[in-house]
């Protein structure tokens, strides 16, 4: 079964134009993103996701972001919610994404 919003997802690859070799797959219901090999945020139920270290997380919860959910029994706590503001704005999301891949 194919993944929805897709809108979204374009949006987010549109938004990381600048950050080369973003590329998608369809996992969780949702979509994995990844810069050449590494994978390092998640698209999900129209909310995107960041991997995080312990240098860049506290960065997300300060700004009332939580860890990714796929379902009510699993929470993974490695990858945030990116906020609005940070996903609206390219420049800022592609610095927020290039620290992603860092990890």
């Amino acid at each position: 079964m194919p993944a929805k919003n897709d809108g979204f997802k374009d949006f987010i690859l549109d938004q990381l134009a600048e950050l080369n070799g973003v590329t998608v797959r369809a996992m969780f219901g949702g979509y994995g993103l990844y810069q050449r090999a590494k994978f390092f945020g998640i698209i999900h139920k129209g909310c995107l996701y960041f991997k995080v270290t312990t240098a860049t997380a506290p960065r997300y919860k300060e700004q009332g972001m939580k860890p990714f959910r796929p379902n009510a029994e699993q929470t993974l706590t490695s990858f945030f919610e990116v906020p609005i503001d940070v996903i609206e704005d390219a420049e800022a999301l592609t610095l927020w994404a290039t620290e992603a891949v860092k990890r």
